[in-house]
């Protein structure tokens, strides 16, 4: 009951604010709690307004406080009660409400409420704070959940996805023994040599970088989640003729045994950072499979692609937000090389900005050696970047 007295209360506010047409952001504990994070003490309801209708906004609750407007150099306050609980209204002046990056729209109980999201206490507040390790709490639980949708979904059909798309494995490893160097592609520069070298090939899916880099001299082990990527990654480097380990695990629950220093480089590549709702956790487990002097070689689609623009041809719009951080609900990867899918398989995925990234493993203790922006070799998509690599040492 308590739950259903604070968002009705929210959502009564929302409502008198949108018919006011007063844009608005609810902030503090109000905000996480209507997000799904465990706050202990909801004592108040924090909303900040638009600076140049704060006027307007008190005009609306004056009856039901005895106090009036609190008005600083930088910002103004204003309180009431309503059923027994407190509301800060709040606004900083010269500031727009509608464009902080931050606010998120959450649906509640049918209503729509606009709050700040958990990500900008992640990011403004110290680590220790108590709002930090509810947040965090909260993000640990939420990708257990979606990793095992994910899981799930990567073993519906994944193996014969991987048939339509590069053949049988024997087929399938002729081509990588031609020319196993140019399947790496522009990973080769930065990557170098790697005879000798021990690589871990995150959510290394069907193999074929992992078996091109064991025919280069390197000593692989995959770590991906998906028994059917499993099988055919094994069936692949078996018909190479070489010896690709694969272990069968989240990456974000790694066995004690798994979890230890002794790769001399990393590689995570295109279309495995949309897994994680929070990048943190990752970044910290590549730091702990690393060796001291061992590198991380990240090469994934450029944020501008992914988040900002859509193109058709020649024409090209910005049709997407840059900063925002909701959940994207999308078919799994492989779905257009299966012809018969049966029961669609649904994936969550979080997109991030080219800041979120470097930010998160320079974090996690890497020093941040390479940031290289590829750009489209389509002649219709000249001057749009394509790709991104990252490669950052362990010192």
């Amino acid at each position: 009951m308590a739950f259903e007295s604070w968002v009705q209360l929210m959502c009564s506010l929302a409502q008198e604010l949108d018919v006011a047409h007063i844009p608005y952001c609810f902030e503090g504990d109000a905000a996480l709690f209507v997000q799904g994070i465990d706050v202990p003490d909801m004592g108040r309801i924090e909303v900040s307004v638009q600076w140049d209708v704060f006027d307007h906004a008190c005009t609306l609750w004056s009856q039901e406080s005895m106090e009036e407007s609190r008005k600083g150099a930088t910002f103004a306050t204003f309180q009431f009660s309503r059923d027994n609980k407190l509301v800060i209204l709040g606004c900083v002046y010269n500031t727009v409400v509608t464009t902080d990056p931050y606010r998120i729209r959450v649906e509640r109980v049918g209503a729509t409420l606009w709050v700040k999201s958990w990500e900008y206490y992640v990011k403004t507040c110290a680590p220790d704070d108590p709002k930090v390790q509810q947040i965090k709490k909260f993000l640990l639980h939420k990708q257990q959940g979606l990793s095992a949708e994910h899981e799930h979904a990567w073993n519906m059909n994944a193996y014969d996805a991987w048939i339509n798309r590069f053949g049988v494995p024997a087929i399938a490893a002729e081509q990588i023994k031609l020319h196993p160097l140019s399947k790496l592609q522009s990973l080769a520069r930065f990557m170098g040599d790697v005879r000798g070298k021990h690589i871990a090939n995150l959510l290394g899916s069907h193999g074929s970088k992992a078996v091109a880099l064991s025919l280069l001299g390197a000593t692989v082990t995959v770590i991906d989640f998906s028994e059917q990527n499993a099988t055919y990654g094994t069936e692949l480097a078996q018909a190479a003729g070489v010896n690709v380990r694969y272990v069968v695990s989240d990456v974000l629950a790694l066995p004690h045994d798994e979890l230890v220093p002794i790769y001399d480089m990393v590689l995570m590549e295109l279309g495995i950072l949309h897994y994680f709702i929070d990048l943190a956790p990752l970044a910290q487990v590549v730091y702990r499979l690393l060796r001291m002097g061992g590198k991380l070689v990240l090469q994934d689609f450029h944020p501008v692609s992914t988040k900002l623009i859509t193109s058709k041809g020649r024409k090209h719009k910005v049709t997407g937000n840059y900063f925002d951080s909701s959940i994207e609900e999308t078919d799994v990867a492989f779905t257009k090389y299966v012809e018969d899918y049966g029961e669609s398989r649904r994936v969550q995925l979080r997109k991030w900005t080219l800041g979120d990234i470097v930010t998160s493993f320079a974090s996690a203790g890497l020093c941040v050696c390479v940031l290289e922006e590829e750009p489209n070799h389509k002649v219709d998509d000249m001057g749009i970047p394509k790709t991104f690599t990252l490669v950052a040492e362990k010192r």
